[in-house]
């Protein structure tokens, strides 16, 4: 049975042109998994009791990742880049991974990723840097808030079962 623990993930930013990897993983909190739909009421002549309940416009919740401040640079850069510049609005596509139990491999552990959130059209808007204060004892954290155009889940099939189970907004 796969266990889903929340503090076991992977967090990866890559350019949307190339492909290429800007950020992996070391990520304290991720928040932010939120869809919202709202349903588009319509009232139809001579039908008195209620309306007709349609789908309207899908909403995505901003994206929070949170971690310790470390050496590397990668998101101030990217925040940075999207807000001057030629490459103004520089976008991002990521995956969140949740990983459940390690698998035994020969050798060691294995990520076992149960569950994969793609985001595309990943965009950063706010980026906040650590709060300096002498007398705390907690480790400097930054954060930066991310918005998207598309939120979609992928389940891992446990193994001896059917396929994934997809779903996409």
């Amino acid at each position: 049975m796969t266990e889903f623990v929340p503090f076991r993930f992977l967090v990866n930013l890559h350019d949307s042109r190339s492909g290429d990897l800007l950020c992996s993983g070391s990520f304290s909190e991720v928040s932010g998994f939120e869809l919202t739909m709202e349903p588009r009421s319509i009232a139809e002549g001579g039908r008195n009791w209620g309306e007709h309940q349609r789908s309207g416009v899908t909403r995505f919740a901003p994206m929070v990742l949170k971690r310790g401040v470390t050496h590397v640079n990668d998101l101030w850069s990217w925040f940075d880049i999207t807000t001057r510049g030629a490459n103004y609005g520089y976008r991002m596509h990521g995956e969140i991974i949740l990983l459940g139990n390690p698998l035994k491999e020969s050798g060691g552990y294995e990520y076992n990723p149960v569950m994969t959130w793609k985001l595309t059209g990943v965009l950063a808007t706010r980026f906040k840097g650590p709060d300096m204060n002498a007398t705390a004892s907690q480790v400097a954290i930054e954060e930066l808030h991310l918005v998207h155009e598309g939120l979609e889940l992928k389940r891992t099939p446990s193994p001896g079962s059917g396929t994934a189970t997809e779903g996409s907004q």
